[in-house]
């Protein structure tokens, strides 16, 4: 590799290097990158007209570059992608209709090959997120394109947030000059405030980038797990082995739980990036047939434990049902994994007049009374939550579902009982 090395001047690049430097999370992207592809080398690269200069390098197979390194820009594909502004991705050189002839992969010795641009808000190109490796790597898949994409994305905006809080330093160097009688605590004031309203954003951006990513990652899921399904319910045609049956059971209870888990996430993403959680209300709709299915299919996962509900719906409720229940499925599947599993969980649902109420309730360990404000965060897991539970998100959709129903979910636990309560305007 050395060999194809060029020692040029970094003076007019350093200024870039550095900034990519300064990103903490590059490396932690770097690591991802190579982890979840199985690839042995990434980086990311300044690209320009005539050059191609290594910023930050992951290189797990020895392929020679570091950071500050250079490579001539036209033996390069990230030429090409600069030009086009377009990604490259390439699961196995030797069968590519397009790469196989290329002289790139043959010069360097790489099988597997995916960059992507990253350009900065006002349309410059700053260079590639990119990673190859010597043998083939399925690099093609949504999940992996889409993940390499929001990297992108996030690289260019700390880029971008790096320059605007430099731009109002170098106002303030060029205002002191000019006005060096001012007053120096209104300067530091000002350049708080901006630095303040540019981490403001980045969190911001940052939040939004994390759950674009969990959102492609859960949809992404779904197919291996429709397959796996698929293959659970054949294995279940004819008769099995007593011990195959116990399998295939386990394998059920398994599927339901990732179905959950990663509706759930798929929830939550949706909720983040859309400003919240959407409804189709209609007052005319069966709700007690769609909750008496809930409780049906929960039931089913857990035939030794007692659920006992009550229905008492003397009015319509103007409501989503599919929501409610959802909210039902979350409430009754967290009662199910916390409450004593000698005890009854018990179901009351009413409406009456103006209101609206559905409450779960069971026994078990009380929740902490500094834990309660807590329940309803995303990602939250109290410390009674053994590593076989999920991921936290459950309580924090059923109150999703209650503010957009414009109603709240509330908890009260003590020794003798655990009851979450939802109470809505039935109209």
């Amino acid at each position: 590799m050395s060999q194809d090395l060029i020692d040029q001047p970094l003076s007019d690049v350093e200024p870039e290097i550095a900034a990519i430097a300064r990103i903490a999370a590059v490396p932690r992207i770097l690591d991802v990158v190579c982890q979840t592809t199985g690839m042995g080398f990434a980086a990311v690269a300044r690209v320009t007209t005539d050059r191609w200069v290594a910023c930050s390098v992951r290189d797990d197979i020895k392929f020679g570059l570091r950071p500050g390194d250079e490579l001539k820009v036209e033996t390069t594909i990230c030429d090409e992608i600069r030009l086009s502004g377009q990604p490259v991705v390439i699961d196995h050189v030797a069968e590519d209709a397009v790469f196989r002839g290329h002289p790139t992969p043959a010069m360097y010795g790489f099988q597997s090959y995916i960059s992507m641009p990253i350009v900065l808000s006002d349309g410059t190109f700053f260079g590639t997120l990119c990673a190859i490796d010597p043998k083939p790597a399925k690099v093609s898949a949504p999940a992996t394109v889409g993940m390499f994409k929001l990297f992108a994305e996030l690289i260019a905006f700390h880029l971008d947030a790096s320059d605007k809080l430099a731009a109002p330093e170098a106002r303030g160097v060029a205002v002191d000059r000019k006005l060096a009688a001012s007053d120096a605590r209104g300067r530091v004031a000002d350049r708080k405030l901006a630095l303040s309203e540019a981490v403001v954003l980045e969190q911001k951006s940052e939040g939004e980038l994390r759950e674009q990513f969990i959102a492609v990652l859960g949809h992404d899921l779904r197919n291996p797990l429709a397959a796996i399904e698929a293959g659970v319910r054949l294995l279940a045609r004819d008769p099995p082995p007593e011990r195959a049956k116990y399998l295939i059971e386990q394998m059920r209870k398994s599927i339901g739980r990732m179905s959950e888990l990663i509706n759930n996430v798929l929830e939550f993403a949706r909720g983040r990036l859309g400003g919240g959680l959407l409804l189709k209300r209609d007052a005319d709709a069966e709700l007690q047939p769609a909750l008496e299915q809930v409780i049906a299919e929960l039931q089913a996962t857990a035939p030794d434990r007692v659920i006992e509900a009550e229905f008492s719906l003397a009015s319509p409720v103007d409501c989503d049902p599919s929501r409610i229940a959802q909210m039902l499925s979350n409430l009754l599947g967290n009662a199910l994994s916390h409450g004593a599993t000698d005890a009854p969980i018990r179901i009351r649902v009413a409406s009456a007049g103006p209101d609206f109420s559905m409450s779960v309730s069971n026994k078990g360990t009380p929740i902490q009374p500094d834990v309660i404000p807590q329940l309803f965060r995303p990602f939250f897991r109290a410390a009674r939550q053994t590593e076989q539970e999920g991921l936290g998100l459950g309580l924090y959709i059923a109150a999703e579902i209650a503010r957009a129903h414009e109603g709240d979910l509330t908890v009260f636990s003590t020794e003798e009982e655990t009851r979450f309560t939802f109470h809505m305007p039935a109209q």
